[in-house]
């Protein structure tokens, strides 16, 4: 078979969105996020999804969860602007120490307890965090040691997965196509790959075949940040991330075709590509045709040992996103999963 897997996020309830509206928190917010969790654990079942995740249930964003409850930072830090003017603004840190207040394996544990299906768990790259520290010091706290804090803290976010029973874990990297907009030199994004491969070298290499990481132009309110970026000049970077597995978006590109005789030059050897077939911020429902013909596409470049399929990016990684409806995104994920086994079938897998 060809793999097919969810990226992370799935839009939130209404019952729970409008409950983060008005603050809800304590032990009401935890329950309504349990009863959205196991929601969303039941509907991945019903798509016939052979892995599944939490789908970001109880995240305030892809982003910030490990931030959660701290005190120690403003809330003027680096603005992403989307294409359609909107921006997201990360926090800044203010006070030493860098630590992470929430490891994902949390969120691992909530669903194993609820399914005997095959977990996938979505944590944050630590090239995105380190976007935290701004270039002003921050006393008796160099840039040097946050970085070190850094790396052992998301060191531990993705061990905590593991012990928690994920299967694999996927590293967020949307930032990686940003950087050539904030950088085109592309030395931003060299010192991105180079802080995530310092976290992924801690890790033997039966533990990297299970780590994978994603990259896609930002999805956010049905609009983007660096579509326009091209991949030519992402591509050859992201593969020399120590990773097992590579998540891109790919069904959203002008050029797709492009896009995978790029990808297949420089694809490392026994590592997988799991190509984007859905676009969460297309509201219309693929069919599983369409998605049918875009994995036989991909597998005109890629070699089939070698290639899954994903959506491009998740459809929901900010809570307050509620630009695509909970059931449209169920109803993509089903035609994904079957629109890949149609495709396999028709391989003769």
């Amino acid at each position: 078979m060809i793999p097919t897997e969810p990226i992370g996020s799935v839009p939130r309830p209404d019952y729970l969105v409008q409950a983060l509206a008005r603050g809800v928190a304590g032990a009401e917010l935890s329950d309504l996020q349990g009863r959205s969790l196991s929601d969303t654990v039941l509907r991945f079942a019903q798509t016939g999804s052979p892995i599944i995740s939490d789908g970001e249930q109880s995240k305030s964003s892809f982003v910030t969860y490990p931030l959660e409850g701290a005190t120690c930072y403003s809330s003027d830090g680096v603005e992403i602007e989307f294409a359609d003017g909107h921006i997201r603004q990360l926090p800044r840190l203010t006070s030493k120490p860098f630590r992470y207040m929430r490891q994902a394996g949390k969120y691992t544990s909530a669903v194993r307890g609820q399914t005997d299906l095959l977990i996938k768990q979505a944590v944050i790259a630590p090239s995105a965090l380190s976007l935290l520290y701004l270039d002003a010091d921050i006393s008796s706290y160099s840039r040097d040691q946050f970085l070190v804090d850094l790396v052992d803290e998301c060191e531990a976010d993705i061990r905590s997965c593991f012990q928690a029973g994920a299967h694999s874990v996927q590293m967020d990297f949307t930032e990686g196509r940003l950087s050539l907009k904030l950088d085109p030199s592309g030395a931003l994004l060299q010192s991105f790959v180079d802080l995530n491969n310092s976290v992924l070298d801690r890790f033997s290499e039966a533990e990297r075949a299970r780590i994978g990481v994603h990259t896609c132009p930002g999805g956010d309110q049905d609009s983007v940040h660096s579509l326009d970026v091209d991949y030519a000049d992402l591509l050859p970077a992201l593969f020399g991330m120590r990773a097992g597995s590579f998540f891109i978006e790919l069904s959203a590109e002008p050029e797709p075709e492009r896009v995978l005789s790029i990808a297949a030059k420089s694809l490392p050897q026994g590592a997988r590509l799991y190509v984007g077939v859905i676009n969460p911020i297309d509201p219309a429902i693929e069919s599983v045709a369409t998605v049918r013909d875009r994995v036989l596409r991909a597998a005109e470049y890629i070699p089939l040992d070698q290639l899954g399929t994903c959506d491009d990016c998740g459809f929901s990684p900010f809570a307050d996103d509620t630009s695509t409806s909970r059931d449209v995104a169920f109803a993509k994920i089903a035609a994904r999963v079957e629109g890949t086994a149609e495709a396999a079938a028709q391989l003769g897998l």
